[in-house]
């Protein structure tokens, strides 16, 4: 009966052996399961780091492609204005000398009416006073 004993002592140490393994093979398995999860966050983390980096990027450079539109958007009006004023300038240097050439036309003519008369009045009497209007037109 001591075999016996003996026999079912050790099986007994034998099993409390098995149990105490499988409870820290459970725990590793649980452990490796943890790890993998956690693992598998901290991947997610940096592909979400990565991604707001990228999104962040993306907004600079929306803001800048903005800011380079709004200023094409200027320039080009400042274009258009610098070309409406040299226009302008021209025109006004245009409608400058026309009046200029129309006073000068009116001028004329007015004198050479004014020496018509004058020929046409002193024809019967002095020719010599035609000679003042003659070279005040000339001048002209």
């Amino acid at each position: 009966m001591a075999s016996h004993c003996n026999t079912l002592q050790h099986t007994a140490t034998h099993c409390n052996t098995l149990q105490h393994t499988a409870t820290h093979c459970n725990t590793l398995r649980h452990t490796a399961t943890h790890c993998h999860t956690l693992q598998h966050t901290a991947t997610h983390c940096n592909t979400l780091r990565h991604t707001a980096s990228h999104c962040h990027t993306l907004q600079h450079t929306a803001t800048h492609c903005d800011t380079l539109r709004l200023i094409h958007s200027f320039a080009t009006h400042y274009k258009t204005l610098q070309h409406n004023a040299t226009q302008c300038n021209t025109l006004q240097h245009t409608a400058t000398h026309c009046n200029t050439l129309r006073h000068t036309a009116t001028d004329t003519l007015t004198c050479h009416t004014l020496q018509l008369v004058l020929q046409l009045s002193a024809a019967p009497f002095h020719r010599d006073t035609q000679q003042h209007p003659t070279t005040h037109c000339s001048t002209l």
